[in-house]
């Protein structure tokens, strides 16, 4: 794969961008009005919740309700219409650089928001490391066609450091002043926004972010509507860019989780029953911290798994050498072929579980509790991931392979509602 190094290689392409933001005074907080990005928000009663925590809830643009999906995607059009019409959201007046902090007690990211040339994985210049649904890019492809906009961030790391009069010093000195924006929301997470619109400024971080290449951390899917959009309208056009939150990972470490999956029509019992063996398999009679623990002790010498949905937690570990031989695909990366989420989907779903990824079948969810909760509730089987380190990604996704789809969940993720990019503006 080429690299940001090799001369026939660009690097990353931000431009600035009147953003639209919600209007404080027509909302009954900031607060109140955001959400988690739209795979984070998959329980009906936290849907509701958002929904019902304020009228304007962002929400209501990236999950409309409705009972079909043009519907759904002409409801969202003209509540954006609507919301613009009436002043809820607006504009900025000017085309912007978007410094963004989060922080909570000893985590704290900050990053810049703009808009970003698209460029294909063999450019290079944006490193996918997981695969991808169609039916959800279909999914978000229809809404942003509808709306003409992009509504959320992706989420990019990228290694900088603190090259003087870039990106790290824009940001250093951004902070310094009043936000546009700043706001708690429930989760605990402070958030802030600061406006870069000096053509000096900006071009510094230009400049500084043109020498290096990012990886998607979060928006897998996001980003290749991005590019099929892209191609539908031809070029030029706005649809040449997305918008994404780039943060430097050397300045500001993410935090890595794992998404769990959950598996709608295998009860606990029948998943034992056929490992038939070629697991080791340890029932845990303790809280679900304590089995986290466990299950963090047993990935450090190989693969190892939880599953829960009957009440307690089952730890299944040490497979068959012979059966990963057989079932995990050659002609890969080792640091691929030993990945647990390779071994989960080739092994496990594949072969002993013979159960199909799709979405009658598989859930993929981010927090741990609901996972068990779901399969408490319906009678199903979760299984509870380790995540994989930053650098076992970063170093797959320059080698151009691809991990299975849904492998990690790096975070904080960026409020979904802080600043949207309509492509009219």
């Amino acid at each position: 794969m080429n690299t940001v190094g090799h001369t026939d290689v660009q690097g990353l392409d931000l431009i600035p961008f009147r953003g639209v933001r919600y209007d404080p005074q027509q909302v009954g907080s900031l607060a109140a009005v955001t959400s988690p990005p739209y795979d984070v928000v998959v329980r009906p009663d936290g849907l509701l919740e958002l929904e019902s925590s304020d009228p304007h809830n962002i929400v209501r643009l990236i999950l409309p309700q409705a009972t079909t999906q043009a519907a759904r995607d002409q409801q969202a059009a003209d509540t954006l219409h609507d919301w613009l019409s009436e002043g809820v959201l607006a504009p900025d007046a000017l085309p912007s650089l978007y410094v963004y902090e989060q922080h909570d007690g000893d985590i704290l990211q900050r990053g810049i928001i703009g808009a970003l040339r698209l460029s294909e994985p063999s450019q290079g210049v944006v490193l996918p490391h997981e695969d991808v649904m169609p039916h959800v890019i279909d999914d978000r492809a229809a809404l942003m066609r509808a709306t003409a906009a992009n509504l959320e961030p992706l989420l990019l790391t990228y290694r900088g450091g603190a090259t003087p009069g870039g990106a790290a010093t824009a940001i250093d000195r951004a902070i310094l002043h009043k936000p546009l924006l700043s706001t708690t929301t429930e989760d605990g997470f402070s958030h802030r926004l600061w406006a870069v619109t000096d053509p000096a400024e900006i071009a510094a971080i230009q400049s500084d972010l043109a020498r290096h290449q990012a990886l998607i951390a979060d928006g897998h899917h996001r980003w290749a509507t991005y590019l099929r959009l892209r191609g539908e309208h031809g070029s030029p056009s706005p649809w040449d860019f997305g918008l994404v939150l780039l943060v430097d990972t050397l300045r500001y470490p993410l935090r890595v989780r794992a998404i769990h999956r959950y598996l709608h029509r295998l009860p606990v019992a029948d998943a034992l029953a056929a490992l038939d063996g070629s697991f080791r398999v340890r029932t845990l009679e303790c809280p679900l911290g304590q089995a986290l623990d466990a299950l963090a002790d047993a990935v450090s010498e190989g693969n190892a798994f939880l599953l829960a949905g009957d009440g307690t937690y089952h730890l299944i570990d040490r497979p068959s050498p012979d059966l990963i031989a057989r079932t995990v695909p050659l002609g890969r990366p080792e640091a691929w072929r030993t990945l647990d989420a390779t071994v989960l989907h080739a092994t496990l779903l594949d072969h002993i579980w013979r159960i199909p990824d799709a979405p009658e079948h598989i859930a993929y969810i981010h927090h741990t509790e609901a996972t068990v909760e779901k399969a408490e509730r319906e009678g199903g089987t979760a299984v509870l991931m380790h995540p994989v380190r930053e650098e076992v990604v970063r170093d797959l996704a320059r080698q151009g392979v691809t991990m299975p789809r849904k492998s990690t969940s790096f975070g904080p993720k960026p409020a979904t509602g802080v600043v949207l990019r309509d492509l009219a503006f």
